[in-house]
């Protein structure tokens, strides 16, 4: 039996949406953008949706709005994928890492500690769809101590009055915070839509906007558009229309909007997400957790408890007592048996380039510990039952023969 790590859901569904864009005659940004920002935007619970090319481009694009940029620091965890750091080094600003909690969550009291008068946002980071513990970081943000210490740039920076929340919601489409879509629980929150989602567009972000007033999401929403097409007045579905062919350039904007033909991949999969792909994704990491909560040397990842509820995108299994070298023969020997696993992730300041910014591991062990036996399961709609039961018998027997 073979067994692929993370294969996209492509059904008869998504291939008649992405033919039908092809058949249009129109497959650059236009209407299944607008649907598809529409659709989020109902299923997240929020006013607007912003779709973009990619999470960073969309983390790049919320701090170009915020003013962020040279001398300013954000804080990130020091466990995430490379690109929620990037996207702080390509706006000019400098990522202030901080150490996580045993759940994988950005550890709120790390936060309180790192915060400067030079801090602007933090982005805490939902790790494997798993939900950050967001009222925490709001007391942290909103002390009084905090707000007297920020130190504003711009009216909008002056509006929020302390660091901004971003959250790095790339995991967690359809992950619940009391109650509610995970992307309500940040200031504004990012998914990722790239290949291995549980929706995707095969490269992709969007961007989601509840903000109170006196902020206004759909000026906000505009500012966004307008700024991921260049800063270009109309998009080309708009001066393709007779007589609109007339623009302007009034920004420094990006180049990061998504395209009809990606945005109808999303399209096809979200209308089913609810209902079909996303329970059964519950349905596997269930699968797992009654299989491996009775084993001693297994530690199961967090799925739900009175605040939170996963996304289940990533089933993050740990080993306990296991050396990083253990862990690493552990994926080899699956894979012999045809079974593809993953790590996720590598600490950011185990990476060469970061290692070079002058990051190092040392100073994040929680982070550490929770990379150096953690092994990534196979986590997708497609998975049967068998596929699940001959996943745990090779990953149990493979333990015996590590251990």
């Amino acid at each position: 039996m073979k067994i692929p790590f993370s294969p996209p859901y492509i059904d008869e569904d998504v291939i008649e949406e992405v033919t039908s864009a092809l058949r249009s005659g129109w497959i650059t940004s236009g209407p299944k953008v607008q649907e598809l920002e529409k659709l989020v935007a109902s299923f997240a619970g929020v006013e607007k949706a912003v779709c973009v090319n990619s999470w960073t481009s969309g983390a790049m694009l919320v701090m170009k709005w915020l003013g962020i940029g040279a001398g300013d620091e954000v804080i990130v965890p020091a466990y995430t994928y490379a690109a929620t750091v990037l996207a702080v080094m390509h706006i000019g600003a400098k990522p202030v890492l901080v150490d996580i909690k045993e759940d994988f969550s950005i550890d709120p009291e790390k936060i309180k500690e790192a915060i400067t008068e030079k801090t602007k946002a933090i982005i805490p980071v939902d790790m494997g769809g798993w939900p950050c513990d967001y009222d925490s970081i709001k007391n942290v943000v909103n002390s009084e101590d905090i707000k007297k210490r920020f130190k504003t740039a711009n009216d909008i920076q002056k509006s929020f009055g302390r660091p901004a929340i971003i959250g790095d919601a790339a995991h967690s489409l359809g992950a619940l915070y009391n109650n509610k879509p995970v992307a309500q629980a940040a200031d504004i929150a990012i998914f990722s839509l790239n290949a291995v989602k549980n929706i995707t567009t095969a490269e992709g972000g969007i961007i989601c906007l509840n903000l109170p007033a006196p902020f206004n999401n759909q000026s906000i929403y505009q500012w966004m558009k307008l700024n991921s097409l260049n800063g270009q007045t109309k998009d080309a579905f708009t001066k393709s229309q007779g007589g609109q062919w007339k623009y302007d350039i009034v920004s420094m904007g990006l180049k990061a909007n998504m395209t009809d033909v990606c945005a109808a991949i999303g399209l096809a999969q979200l209308r089913k997400y609810d209902n079909l792909l996303l329970p059964e994704r519950q349905k596997i990491a269930d699968h797992y957790n009654n299989f491996f909560s009775k084993k001693a040397w297994a530690q199961v990842p967090m799925l739900k408890d009175a605040s939170r509820t996963s996304s289940y995108h990533v089933y993050p299994l740990r080993i306990r007592d296991f050396t990083e070298e253990q862990r690493n023969k552990m994926i080899e020997k699956l894979a012999e048996a045809g079974v593809a696993t993953n790590v996720h992730f590598i600490p950011i300041p185990m990476l060469s380039f970061f290692k070079e910014c002058g990051y190092k591991i040392e100073d994040y062990p929680q982070a550490y510990a929770n990379y150096a036996n953690e092994i990534s399961l196979p986590l997708y709609p497609q998975l049967t039952e068998n596929e699940c039961m001959f996943i745990e018998q090779q990953l149990e027997r493979v333990y015996e023969l590590v251990k």
